[in-house]
């Protein structure tokens, strides 16, 4: 789905203005930070305290998280529409298009996340592909219609998007994987333990997205909105690494749940070490490959307006911190699944502060986009370290047995992938 996302943005980029393209990009990281107090909120708590649970729990806990997910959207869209007062006097296109279509976004995507959580929470991820297909193809089926029938512009992209959302919300409610009918379901006791827990992973989870669209803010109103666009082709490009993490962290959250929920404190660390060593290791390869070939993603995805500037060299400043993007992801997961949401946001809280002060340095006494990007490398080293001394209070690992673990489960999975294009087994 990573790379369908690729495809859409290149096609995007190659067949809108740079101006398009950076408002396009920056109402993407706005809608994002918002729906992040619906997704910060519910999605960990959820499969917290949903995963391994018994039918009835699972149905309370279930709809509970859908009224709270109706609570959260509906006081979205109230604000939202405050908005709309001020909207003759807004120049800015990009405000413009914020205030117009955060409602109409925010609530074509509520059964689609519902049905997301639900199925992961459940281990259902061949239906988690099939909802981002459905959603995903028909966007680049409409863009590519748009562009056959000369009608793409920023708001046609807009308007196709909602569209799609819609189709896949539909799909979703005609495949019953919504879990809507436990809404009645619902207790003030479930709400109130969702909160409890939500009150921080949302902080986490704001917090965690300021630090990954801090850069993209600060390039808006510092730069303007050509160089959202050229600092986001690189960004994009980082997106290749998402493929398999997000995988990771999806599957592994769900298994962290279930053996916390289990109080099986040793299988947790286990799941930790395994899934956080092997990623690393795989990742290696990755990244030294796509620091040989940089100058080429750049221009297979962004077209020759992008090929010959700044780009590649910022992806190649991304890739260097990008060794620590397994290890550091799962030690929020691992810390939000173990209760300790509150830790995890302080993590991600000094990351934030780290990141902004090199962003600001960067652009008003460097006026650099090359210096933002730098100002990421000591953002996650010192978040890592800190999250990794937090979690060793908790369990029981240290970063050989990572690396070791880590090896071991790489090998596995190499070979999986080696017998599958085979067509064999693998060996035991």
């Amino acid at each position: 789905m990573t790379a369908l996302n690729l495809v859409t943005g290149s096609i995007l980029y190659r067949n809108l203005s740079q101006e398009a393209m950076g408002c396009w990009v920056f109402f993407q990281t706005v809608f994002i930070l918002i729906d992040t107090f619906r997704t910060g909120f519910l999605q960990t708590s959820f499969v917290k305290f949903y995963a391994g649970t018994e039918k009835g729990r699972g149905e309370n806990v279930l709809g509970s998280t859908w009224l709270v997910g109706l609570m959260i959207t509906g006081a979205v869209i109230v604000a939202n529409l405050g908005g709309l007062l001020f909207l003759p006097y807004i120049k800015d296109l990009v405000f413009i298009v914020i205030v117009q279509w955060t409602s109409l976004f925010f609530i074509s995507t509520l059964p689609i996340v519902m049905a997301t959580w639900l199925l992961q929470a459940q281990q259902r991820y061949s239906e988690i592909l099939y909802i981002r297909v459905v959603n995903q193809a028909s966007f680049i089926i409409s863009v590519i219609a748009l562009i056959y029938f000369k009608k793409l512009d920023l708001e046609m992209v807009l308007l196709f998007n909602v569209s799609c959302n819609l189709l896949t919300c539909l799909y979703v409610f005609l495949r019953g994987w919504t879990g809507i009918k436990a809404l009645p379901k619902q207790s003030r006791a479930a709400m109130i333990e969702i909160y409890n827990f939500g009150k921080f992973s949302v902080g986490t989870s704001i917090s965690a997205n300021l630090l990954r669209y801090s850069d993209t803010i600060i390039i808006k109103f510092a730069l303007g909105d050509k160089f959202i666009a050229i600092y986001g082709v690189a960004q994009n490009l980082t997106n290749f690494l998402d493929i398999p993490l997000r995988s990771f962290v999806t599957t592994g959250m769900t298994s962290l749940a279930e053996a916390e929920n289990r109080k099986d404190k040793e299988e947790v660390s286990k799941i930790f070490k395994m899934y956080s060593g092997a990623l690393t290791v795989l990742f290696i390869p990755a990244i030294i490959f796509l620091l040989l070939f940089a100058d080429v993603a750049v221009g297979l995805l962004g077209g020759g307006k992008y090929a010959h500037g700044p780009a590649a060299n910022l992806f190649r400043i991304f890739l260097a911190m990008a060794i620590f993007l397994p290890i550091d992801r799962f030690i929020g997961v691992t810390l939000d699944v173990m209760h300790k949401p509150k830790i995890n946001f302080y993590k991600v809280l000094l990351m934030l502060a780290i990141n902004v002060a090199g962003d600001l340095t960067a652009v008003y006494i460097m006026h650099s986009l090359y210096g933002i990007a730098v100002a990421s490398i000591p953002t996650f080293v010192i978040g890592t370290l800190f999250g990794y001394f937090s979690l060793k209070r908790y369990l029981q690992f240290d970063m050989l047995e990572i690396v070791k673990l880590g090896w071991v489960q790489a090998q596995v999975i190499v070979k999986m992938m080696v017998s599958k294009v085979g067509g064999t087994k693998p060996a035991n």
